[in-house]
Formats: structure tokens, C-alpha cells, sequence
């Protein structure tokens, strides 16, 4: 129910955006044509978003035959957690990491690196498809993949607005409207960012320790998942991954982009330590 909330608010915001730059720019009829632009948009978001972001990060299906273990592993977990079993994609890179996606568990998807796969056992990768399953069980998928995109809007438009102020499109003409545009450009650039990054946080941390926590229930074996996150955190400081940052949120653990600084300041997960020694914590049958 909260989910379903956020994800009308987060979709509230973007209508806003969109309504407020219509509005600026081409006043009554901007209004009206954003409005339609934010509806489109709001379904798009809603029925696509977990394309969007399989396309984003160069995840491909995988089949049966390709990846047997991983189509194992996958339904066994699914049928442990009672639900649907999600689609299977791989992304092709050496970093370790994954990450669901999709509307609902009738809609979702799991995507794995390469990396992963080479670098996990089979109880650790139980531990990190159970966690992503939890994802799906606990609902998380919806929002966190609307936020993606929102994210990913927001900052589109922010540039949009700024190279369209630059050159002189929309708003008038005259020097003091220049000159406006110019400031409102560069208050654009600063605070567009910095709202999709608010948004990315606000709905990351605790998710990550509640998808943790069902991931170990369904295992039985948190020790298994504690276990993957620390190679996982090991690893990728070695062969960091190219992740847009309104998709860092999605992964299981902080994709590392080769570019940490305020890292950890502007992190969108708990302390990889802090969720491994929650789960070494954890004692199932």
C-alpha cells in the first residue's frame, strides 16, 4: 500500500515538472500540451519502466539452455517464495552485480552480470537471487523502477531546459529575458540533480535491509548471502561498472563507477559491513 503511494507521488512530481516548464514556456498552451506529454508519460513510466531499465543497463534474455543453473536456482527460489517465476536476463559485464525490476511478480524480471555468475558459488548466487526475489515479494519493484525513470526524466529535463535557455528558445527575447533564462538555466543544472538524487534516496536504505532480511527467510541461509555481498563489495573495487545514476539504486549492492567522490555521502544503500553483520545476525532452520 505505502509502495503504491509512493509511486503516485514520485509520478505526481514529474506531472508537476512537466506542467510547471509547459507552463513557463508557452503559458495557457503550454500548459495543456505538457499535461498531455505528463500522461503519456505517467503510462509509459507505469507499463515500461522495467524496460527502460533492462535497456539502460545492456541486460539480454538468457535462455534455458544458455544458463540451466541460473533457471534452476531461479524457480526453485520462486517456488519458495510463492510467486511467479520472474524472467531471467544477463548484463555483460565483468562487475558483479544484479538487480529486479518489473510492475508486479506476475511482471518481473531478474537481470545478473556475467561477473556475478563467475564469481559466486551457487549458495552465494541462492543468496543474491533470493534477495532480488525479495524485492519482488515485498513489492519493490514497482517503485524502485518508476523512480529510475523519474529520476532519469528529471535530469533529462534539466538539460533540455538549460541548452534550450542558452540558444535563445522559449520565453521571449529581450536581454532581460536572456538574462533570466540564463540564471534559471543554471538554478535548472544545479537543482535537477540534486532532486533526482532526493528522490533515489528516499526510497533506497531501508529496502535494501527489508529485501536482505526476506531474501534469508527463504534461503534459510543468510550466512550464504553475507558471503556474496563481501566478494560482491571486493570485486567491484577492482573492475568498477558503468551504471547511470538514476539506475544505481536498483542494484543489490552501490554500483562502483570509478568516481567516488561524496560516495558515501550520497550513497543510495546501507553500508555493505553494516548489512552483512545484520545477516551473520540472522538464525534460520
Amino acid at each position: 500500500m505505502w509502495n503504491n503511494l509512493k509511486t503516485t507521488l514520485f509520478l505526481g512530481i514529474l506531472t508537476g515538472l512537466f506542467l510547471a516548464i509547459g507552463e513557463l514556456w508557452g503559458g495557457q498552451q503550454g500548459i495543456v500540451l505538457a499535461l498531455i506529454l505528463a500522461a503519456v508519460m505517467n503510462l509509459g513510466t507505469y507499463f515500461f519502466s522495467d524496460k527502460i531499465a533492462l535497456k539502460t543497463s545492456h541486460a539480454q534474455p538468457i535462455s534455458r539452455e544458455e544458463a540451466p543453473r541460473l533457471y534452476q536456482i531461479v524457480e526453485r527460489l520462486a517456488a519458495k517464495a510463492n510467486i511467479p517465476a520472474p524472467k531471467i536476463y544477463l548484463i555483460p559485464t565483468d562487475s558483479p552485480n544484479a538487480f529486479a525490476t518489473g510492475r508486479n511478480p506476475n511482471h518481473a524480471s531478474v537481470a545478473v552480470t556475467r561477473g556475478i555468475l563467475d564469481l559466486c558459488n551457487d549458495e552465494e548466487i541462492e543468496g543474491v537471487l533470493a534477495h532480488e526475489l525479495g524485492h519482488v515479494r515485498n513489492r519493490d519493484i514497482l517503485i524502485s523502477a518508476v523512480v529510475a525513470t523519474v529520476a532519469g526524466a528529471i535530469s533529462m529535463i534539466a538539460n533540455m531546459v538549460m541548452w534550450a535557455e542558452m540558444f535563445g528558445f522559449g520565453g521571449g527575447g529581450g536581454r532581460g529575458d536572456r538574462e533570466g533564462g540564463a540564471l534559471s538555466a543554471l538554478a535548472m543544472m544545479i537543482i535537477a540533480p540534486f532532486m533526482a538524487m532526493l528522490i533515489q534516496l528516499a526510497i533506497s536504505r531501508s529496502r535494501e535491509y527489508e529485501a536482505d532480511e526476506t531474501g534469508a527467510h527463504i534461503t534459510g541461509n543468510p550466512q550464504a548471502l553475507a558471503s556474496a555481498l563481501e566478494k560482491i563489495d571486493q570485486w567491484s573495487k577492482r573492475v568498477p561498472m558503468q551504471v547511470s545514476p538514476s539506475m544505481a539504486h536498483l542494484y543489490i549492492c552501490q554500483p562502483r563507477t570509478g568516481r567516488q567522490m561524496f560516495a558515501n555521502l550520497f550513497s543510495t544503500h546501507p553500508p555493505i559491513q553494516k548489512r552483512i553483520e545484520r545477516l551473520l545476525e540472522m538464525r534460520y532452520s
